[in-house]
């Protein structure tokens, strides 16, 4: 089975997960999907990830999921730019997600960032996702 959007099926087995209540969640692996997760650790939203190798050459991610009161940390996520239609942005004209209560992440020249971290860099990029 081929995925149009495998970032975006990542972020809705996460979404899945929490409102499941599920203490761990797993996506097939790539270099993306692990710098977006670096990225979500980072920020406080998960608690870790791992790779895990299923046989040569395949190997998933297991996303060790976050929550706080038995709530969970994430209460928003949703893929902004996707395959159909990219959004890019200016760092000067990136918006605060919930007035800086929530990050997006962005694929800059330096790398997977936070919103928080390209602009302390200073670069923009493709907006990929937005958190809460």
């Amino acid at each position: 089975m081929s995925l149009s959007d495998p970032l975006g099926d990542m972020l809705t087995r996460i979404r899945n997960a929490q409102r499941a209540r599920h203490a761990a969640c797993i996506s097939p692996a790539s270099k993306l999907r692990a710098n977006v997760l670096e990225a979500l650790r980072r920020e406080g939203y998960i608690r870790g990830y791992s790779t895990e190798e299923l046989r040569a050459g395949i190997s998933q991610l297991r996303i060790e999921l976050k929550y706080a009161d038995g709530q969970p940390v994430i209460k928003e996520i949703h893929r902004v730019s996707k395959p159909g239609r990219r959004v890019y942005s200016k760092i000067k004209e990136l918006p605060r997600v919930y007035a800086g209560l929530g990050v997006s992440i962005l694929s800059t020249p330096r790398g997977i960032l936070s919103d928080i971290e390209a602009r302390a860099a200073n670069v923009g990029g493709e907006v990929l996702c937005r958190v809460f």
